[in-house]
């Protein structure tokens, strides 16, 4: 009995490790795209809104289907640090479910960097979305951003890719 509790807590702890690392660093695995953030001025800066839907209607609508999303943040600059602010998760509801960068970290030139939601967390619903903050401290290729959801329901599975961009003010036109 006691043998088989021991077993039980090793697989636990086995199987939790890798999404307990997430949770807690989720640019853990991203260490060799990271440089230290500039200690200088950042003029340069931008966001950028990325759709990623947590779920999505199928068939007649009255099926759902729950999607795992990877958000991937590209540095596309040859020469220039970009520094990433903040990168926030937010729900169908606008509220934040999740803010990923407790401080700025920054993607060396032509890195990567991934942020995951799984499939079973359902927090962000049909509308969710993230919105990435940057800088740089000179003139830099806006960043490439996009999600990608996958999803299965029975032997059938679905994908889709979701670019990100900046937000855009629209004014009223001026009236004569």
């Amino acid at each position: 009995m006691i043998a088989c509790s021991r077993l039980a807590l090793l697989v636990a702890i086995v199987l939790a490790g890798p999404l307990a690392a997430q949770g807690s660093d989720p640019l853990a695995g991203f260490r060799a795209s990271l440089v230290e953030v500039p200690d200088v001025t950042r003029p340069v800066r931008g966001a950028i809104y990325t759709p990623a839907y947590a779920s999505i209607r199928i068939g007649s609508g009255r099926a759902g289907l729950r999607l795992a999303a990877t958000l991937s943040i590209h540095n596309v600059s040859d020469e220039v640090p970009l520094v990433l602010e903040r990168v926030d998760y937010f729900d169908t509801a606008g509220s934040l479910v999740q803010a990923y960068l407790p401080a700025p970290v920054a993607l060396r030139p032509f890195a990567t960097v991934e942020f995951y939601i799984p499939e079973d967390d359902t927090r962000g619903g049909s509308g969710a979305n993230f919105v990435v903050r940057w800088s740089a401290q000179a003139p830099i290729a806006e960043p490439r951003v996009e999600a990608v959801m996958i999803g299965t329901l029975g032997n059938h599975s679905y994908s889709f890719v979701s670019q990100g961009r900046p937000p855009r003010i629209v004014e009223a036109p001026a009236r004569p």
